[in-house]
């Protein structure tokens, strides 16, 4: 039963390969093996290529199904339209354009088998580039609302600057007019004379200005720090609204470059490895002698070819043949005279209407 499937897969002449010898009938069955295997490789890595892109295990397994029912039916083509010739020279160029399309076959089956397989590196390398382009995102983001934040800081800024330059100088005052009524310093006379009273006078006025300045600031400070807190909540929205799509950046684009920054020697043998499997049947078939199938195959080939040559040259044989008798025939009409007269009275008188009509016309077109 499994014999006979495989000898199915192979896409060999039912008829012929049954009536081989059982060690022809083991040989094709192992290159039909290796066709339905091949395709369920393919199947396997149609589903996860496609898996990677919907996140949908049905959807893959679908498209899985189609494509290795694809590559079976291209394969089995492949092989089966190989034919052995007398020399190696004409199965190789047969097998060119055959070979080209297995290899195309090989590298496109391998490629998602290769992202599995490497799953865990690139990974590595997909997180790598999801953190860069989480900082360069933040960064362009940050970029956005920089004019407003640095507008926003730099007039808190400027009213803390005043504030604490305000402070400085009632303090500075506040010194003043102690060491003066202490005597330590200004005009050293220890009391609360004129020079004493017009420092006190001015500190006063220093801290009544400080504190109208601090009413006055307090609430410009608290809009200003509002607003401060609004464009970091802008900018932190901006940044999680973008952040998955960065997360979703793992499809098989992404993993397929991710794959292109590896070391390129272990996929090139998972590569090869493919391609080994992918071109067996037609090297096998290739590097194999002529075998009971090749011979009977061309029998019957050449039988088939033998009675279309006949039926071909009986056909151009009779057509020469009823050629030459039509050519007698139409010979000793000729010289008939009734048939004469008679052809010679029917063309007198469509010569007579032919005349009869063109005056007509004439007439007309006068």
């Amino acid at each position: 039963m499994l014999k006979r499937f495989f000898l199915l897969c192979s896409g060999v002449d039912s008829d012929i390969v049954n009536s081989c010898s059982n060690g022809e009938q083991n040989k094709y069955a192992g290159i039909g093996a290796t066709v339905f295997f091949t395709a369920v490789m393919a199947f396997i890595a149609g589903s996860y290529a496609l898996f990677t892109v919907f996140d949908n295990p049905y959807i893959a397994i679908a498209f899985g199904l189609v494509w290795g029912l694809l590559i079976f039916n291209l394969d089995r083509f492949i092989v089966s339209t190989i034919k052995k010739r007398d020399r190696f020279l004409d199965e190789l160029i047969q097998a060119s354009p055959r070979i080209i399309l297995a290899v195309i076959i090989a590298i496109v089956i391998s490629k998602p088998l290769e992202i599995k397989i490497f799953e865990k590196e690139i990974n590595t390398v997909l997180l790598k580039e999801k953190n860069e382009m989480a900082i360069a995102n933040k960064n362009q983001v940050s970029n956005y609302f920089k004019t407003d934040v640095d507008k926003n800081k730099a007039e808190i800024d400027s009213l803390k600057s005043d504030i604490t330059k305000k402070e400085k100088e009632v303090t500075t005052l506040y010194q003043s007019y102690i060491t003066e009524a202490e005597g330590s310093a200004g005009t050293k006379k220890m009391g609360k004379g004129p020079i004493y009273k017009e420092k006190r006078a001015a500190y006063d006025l220093a801290s009544t200005q400080l504190d109208s300045l601090k009413v006055s600031s307090t609430k410009l400070l608290a809009d200003k720090q509002s607003r401060a807190k609004t464009l970091q909540a802008d900018l932190d929205k901006k940044v999680s609204e973008t952040k998955p799509i960065i997360d979703g950046f793992d499809g098989l684009m992404a993993r397929i470059n991710a794959l292109g920054k590896l070391p390129w020697l272990p996929s090139f043998f998972i590569m090869l490895l493919f391609l080994a499997i992918e071109t067996s049947p037609i090297i096998a078939k290739l590097l194999s002698p002529k075998g009971e199938y090749d011979f009977k195959q061309e029998d019957q080939e050449m039988g088939i070819k033998n009675v279309i040559s006949q039926n071909r040259y009986q056909s151009e044989l009779q057509k020469k043949t009823d050629a030459e008798i039509y050519d007698k025939v139409y010979a000793d009409i000729r010289d008939d005279k009734e048939l004469y007269n008679y052809k010679k009275k029917g063309a007198i008188e469509l010569l007579k209407l032919q005349a009869d009509g063109f005056v007509e016309k004439q007439k007309k077109s006068l």
